[in-house]
């Protein structure tokens, strides 16, 4: 049986902010847990519906024609491409931009207190 590595609080620290994802599409997270199967069951509706038109014109087209549309019904060739989830952004990211954010904020702050009046 083999021993659990201990790891140091710098250590896990790193691992978190490397490993740890966060919301980044800036809207409602909560939203995230309906919109993804959403998005994927509109994806799925789109690819039947191009197949489905696809394979009612089978009988007015040429054989070549026909061996084609069936093909690519048969492979999935229009799900190629389509909706994908991007992945969030990492925990160590958004700190970091949440860091540059507040320096700019704090920047602004100091600018407007340091400007001279207008007379």
């Amino acid at each position: 049986m083999t021993e659990k590595k201990f790891r140091s609080p710098q250590e896990r620290k790193a691992l978190s902010y490397a490993k740890d994802r966060r919301n980044c599409y800036y809207e409602n997270d909560k939203s995230s847990r309906k919109a993804i199967p959403f998005r994927k069951a509109q994806e799925s509706r789109k690819d039947r519906h191009k197949v489905a038109q696809g394979l009612a014109i089978l009988p007015r087209v040429d054989e070549a024609a026909a061996d084609l549309i069936e093909s690519s019904a048969r492979h999935d060739v229009h799900r190629i491409g389509g909706w994908k989830k991007v992945a969030d952004e990492t925990l160590g990211k958004k700190i970091t931009w949440a860091q540059e954010a507040r320096e700019n904020r704090a920047g602004r702050m100091d600018r407007e207190l340091t400007r001279p009046e207008q007379s």
